[in-house]
């Protein structure tokens, strides 16, 4: 009787456990759970987009030139996915030439991400599990309900603990820019199956202050917490690019890095920074606190 009511208490335990971090479990974790939070909305309070609607370039009539996009290429295609949208879904699982991709953003963190979403020679589906780790969204696969970190682009606990996503090449851009580029884009359509305000932003506010909602793990002042920054990884060496330093330039930076030649072009009009080589080099735009929360080793570029 006294061992029955002990495994009951256990089983009430873990199950108090798992709904406190929104219904997973976290027992095999990579980080220690007391860092991971709770976002706010629980598991797909989010809704990630699975069924996208796209539009011709000219019939974007709701997005204005300046406005941010995450765009990627595949051979001859072309797609960009706005911000706007992205602040009220974060993640958009999609395909292009037929290949399975899930697109990814932090409004938190300001991190824009593509992986390809074949983990294991198996297509995953991601969600929105509303929870964060180091402020950052931690995505899950409705396969093994499995959560991800998009900035470490790895599975901290389930069944996918420790494997890794395949981070594609993406730019966060502005509209104006991708498409003048590629005239023949695709761009994500505002009519989804979820009644939003994407003229609206639902974190109107939030870069105006240097505070951050969440917690870190490491923080550093060198750069101002919420400037951002376009983040590389050479080699085993990581180094951020801050915005404020790369408009110093005449639009064009040059950089050597783990003795790598690094070029990027810093639009000063728009304020987006893009990687121009090596094309296969992966950058990634985030707010510093982020970056550096993430890579608390990096070095730091200085005009």
């Amino acid at each position: 009787m006294r061992f029955t009511f002990s495994l009951l208490l256990l089983l009430t335990s873990i199950e108090i456990y798992s709904q406190s971090f929104n219904g997973f479990n976290l027992n095999n974790a990579l980080v220690e759970p007391q860092e991971i939070k709770k976002g706010g909305p629980g598991r797909d309070g989010i809704p990630a987009l699975n069924y996208p609607n796209f539009l011709k370039a000219n019939q974007a009539i709701f997005l204005n030139d300046n406005d941010l996009i995450i765009g990627l290429t595949d051979e001859h295609k072309a797609k960009a996915y706005p911000i706007r949208i992205l602040n009220w879904h974060e993640i958009v699982n999609d395909s292009i030439n037929n290949k399975p991709i899930v697109i990814t953003y932090c409004p938190l963190c300001g991190s824009g991400m593509v992986f390809n979403s074949v983990v294991n020679n198996q297509a995953l589906t991601f969600g929105v599990s509303g929870l964060l780790y180091n402020s950052d969204v931690l995505l899950y696969d409705k396969q093994t309900e499995s959560l991800w970190s998009q900035m470490m682009a790895k599975s901290i606990n389930g069944k996918q603990r420790g494997r890794k996503l395949a981070i594609l090449v993406s730019d966060l851009t502005t509209w104006g820019q991708w498409k003048q580029k590629h005239p023949h884009t695709k761009v994500l359509s505002d009519q989804t199956e979820h009644k939003r305000d994407y003229s609206k932003d639902p974190y109107q506010g939030y870069t105006s202050t240097e505070k951050t909602y969440f917690p870190v793990n490491a923080s550093n002042n060198k750069v101002a917490a919420k400037e951002r920054v376009l983040g590389l990884q050479v080699k085993n060496g990581f180094k951020a690019y801050p915005y404020s330093e790369l408009a110093k330039s005449n639009g064009l930076i040059k950089d050597v890095f783990k003795g790598v030649e690094i070029t990027i072009e810093f639009e000063n009009d728009s304020a987006t920074a893009i990687l121009i080589s090596p094309k296969n080099l992966i950058s990634v735009s985030s707010y510093w606190f982020a970056w550096y929360a993430f890579h608390p080793y990096t070095k730091i570029y200085r005009k």
